[in-house]
């Protein structure tokens, strides 16, 4: 019985996402360094940012956020040659804006998503995270600061802090 629930929730939600998916969202290809504990090593990122929608009367805007995630591994030497997993993580949320289309402002954005990831470092202990985002999007370009951390809530967990560049289309 069990396994007729999984088949139909996952057809739900790869409706929901191709439903979402014909909206036009807009993909971010990005890439950039990361840095924890001394070290820093390679990420990439591929982001879907889908329709915004105003938040009441407010001047203040959030629209639906996908990405999917690579942190490069990297050899620790101070802590005995450990060398850390290659991550790679899937994370959905919501990116906010202030202000209208006119508005200088209205580039500037903070991402909040929940992510699960596939391994385990120094810097991220736990199979989940929060990340959190700022950064600025414009046409086909978009530029962050990304953190990534467990809260404290699952162990200890340093973190990943990255800053990327990307490229950007709209479907």
């Amino acid at each position: 019985m069990r396994s007729p629930l999984c088949r139909s929730i996952a057809a739900l939600a790869l409706l929901g996402f191709s439903a979402a998916a014909l909206a036009g969202p807009r993909i971010e290809i990005e890439g950039g360094r990361s840095y924890s504990d001394g070290y820093w090593t390679t990420t990439g990122f591929v982001e879907a940012v889908f329709n915004e929608h105003r938040i009441g009367d407010t001047r203040f805007s959030w629209a639906p956020d996908v990405s999917l995630g690579y942190i490069d591994g990297r050899s620790v030497t101070r802590y005995g040659n450990q060398v850390s997993d290659n991550l790679w993580l899937a994370a959905g949320g919501a990116r906010f804006r202030m202000g209208g289309g006119g508005d200088w402002y209205h580039h500037l954005f903070w991402t909040a998503q929940v992510a699960a990831q596939t391994g385990r470092t120094l810097a991220l202990s736990s199979a989940g995270e929060f990340v959190n985002s700022v950064g600025w999007q414009g046409g086909h370009w978009t530029f962050q600061v990304r953190h990534l951390s467990n809260a404290g809530l699952d162990g200890a967990n340093r973190g990943e802090t990255m800053a990327s560049v990307g490229v950007a289309f709209d479907l």
